[in-house]
Formats: C-alpha cells, sequence, structure tokens
C-alpha cells in the first residue's frame, strides 16, 4: 500500500486522489499539502459571483442599419 504523509489530512488525500493525483501523493506528499494550502488561501482572496451576473458583458446581435 501506498505510503501516507502526516501533513496530508484525509479529506485533501481523498481529494488529490480524485483529481488523479495518486502517484504525486505518493512521491511528493509534501507538495501536495503545500499547494492544498496555497489554493485555499487563494480562494479566500476571490469575490463571491452572483449566479445572476455574468463576469463579462452581454454579447448583443446588433444590426448595422
Amino acid at each position: 500500500m501506498a505510503r501516507q504523509s502526516s501533513k496530508l489530512d484525509p479529506d485533501t488525500l481523498a481529494k488529490s486522489r480524485a483529481a488523479g493525483l495518486d502517484k504525486m501523493v505518493v512521491e511528493f506528499p509534501d507538495c501536495v499539502a503545500d499547494a492544498a494550502r496555497a489554493a485555499a488561501l487563494d480562494l479566500a482572496d476571490v469575490p463571491a459571483i452572483e449566479g445572476t451576473t455574468e463576469p463579462w458583458p452581454s454579447m448583443r446581435i446588433r444590426s448595422r442599419r
């Protein structure tokens, strides 16, 4: 069985394996844990987006009349 790092909590381990990072978890567990921490910190800086707004201007077809 693959060795698990004590730095990876079960939730992070499950998410990394679901993302297909099995080999990375085995070979570089510290890097996976650091990347998970960095992603969590970056996610805190992302503003919330309302479900009704678009992040770009609406696309309207305009006639040239």
